[in-house]
């Protein structure tokens, strides 16, 4: 699984592209093969650290791997203003004025915060299992997330 993600990220990403991760880039593993795997990502990596990321951040090697490490991200983004945290919000940073909010942690499990996530127009989940296991423009992810909120 791993090597199949590994070549889907390398196969879309350049070295000159920002790639946001909206945590948990590991669940279960060795620390020494996700600093491997990390290494052989392609882009400038910028991680809202989830909650299965903390134990790699320790190490400062893996750490270094990436251009920055927040728990929340406010940023513009095609014109659009994104809200990036692990975690989903019901409401978030301008909400109220066209704000997105782009999150992961609940995959696509259809439990119930899936599902109230589902109901709310700007939420997008930017799960790997929403995306088709590869990395996403955010025109991609509001288009796949629109699939899952009405399919």
């Amino acid at each position: 699984m791993n090597d199949t993600m590994l070549r889907n990220w390398n196969a879309r990403v350049k070295n000159s592209d920002d790639i946001y991760i909206i945590g948990d880039l590991w669940y279960r593993g060795v620390y020494e093969g996700a600093l491997q795997t990390v290494k052989q990502l392609k882009g400038k990596k910028h991680l809202i650290i989830g909650n299965h990321d903390k134990k790699y951040l320790k190490n400062a090697e893996y750490a270094d791997q990436f251009a920055e490490t927040v728990d929340i991200l406010d940023l513009s983004c095609e014109n659009k203003r994104l809200i990036l945290y692990h975690y989903p919000f019901a409401e978030w940073n301008a909400f109220f004025r066209g704000s997105y909010h782009v999150y992961g942690h609940i995959h696509n499990d259809n439990g119930a915060a899936f599902q109230y996530m589902k109901t709310l127009d700007r939420a997008l989940n930017a799960g790997a299992d929403i995306n088709y296991f590869i990395p996403v423009t955010l025109d991609e992810l509001i288009q796949y997330n629109a699939f899952f909120k009405n399919p």
